[in-house]
Formats: structure tokens, sequence, C-alpha cells
């Protein structure tokens, strides 16, 4: 995995590319997936790196792209939320409970 991809949309179509397919979302205090049908707990997954990204014409456009993974049950995707002002707090609170890499630039 690489330390930067480029854009967000470069980002994206390189951790497909890694591996990192699924589009997770956070629903109720679980992560899903709608392509799989499958919901999780947080402490099922693990952040495995962290791009953070803030548009080039408004500051208040910022967002971070976790590539996420559950070794337990074999699956990578990524993760979306906003933050600064962006930031969706449930989502923050999600995020908190998953385990990080060393590496994962937090």
């Amino acid at each position: 995995m690489k330390e930067s991809y480029g854009t967000f949309s470069e980002t994206i179509n390189g951790l497909i590319k890694d591996g990192y397919s699924l589009d997770f979302n956070i629903r109720k205090e679980r992560i899903t997936c709608h392509q799989t049908n499958i919901e999780l707990s947080p402490e099922d997954f693990e952040i495995d790196k962290v791009y953070r990204f803030e548009g080039a014409s408004n500051p208040d456009d910022q967002s971070v792209l976790y590539a996420i993974s559950s070794p337990k049950f074999g699956i990578k995707g990524m993760l979306v939320n906003g933050y600064g002002i962006s930031a969706d707090a449930a989502t923050d609170a999600i995020i908190a409970r998953l385990k990080t890499h060393p590496e994962a630039n937090l």
C-alpha cells in the first residue's frame, strides 16, 4: 500500500487495485457493506492506512479515507469520513473503536 496515491479518486482506485474493494459505512454502531450485506462490529476491523484530503478550492471540503481490513473475516475495504468542520461525530466514535496498525499514520 502506497504512502500516497494522489487525489481522492486516485487513492480509491489505487486501494481497489491493492484489494480494498469493499465500500464500508457506519450504521447503528456497526460497520456495514451493502455489496456483501455484512454487518460487523468495529472491533472486528483494523485501520491499515489513513489518507487525508482537503478540497483545493474549499478548505471546508475535508475528508479522511480509511483503508480497513478484518483479518478474522478476510475482507478489506474503505471507510470515508469528514474531518474538521465536516466530521461526523457518530462515525468518529466508531472509528475510535477500530484497532490500528502502528504505521497507519493516525
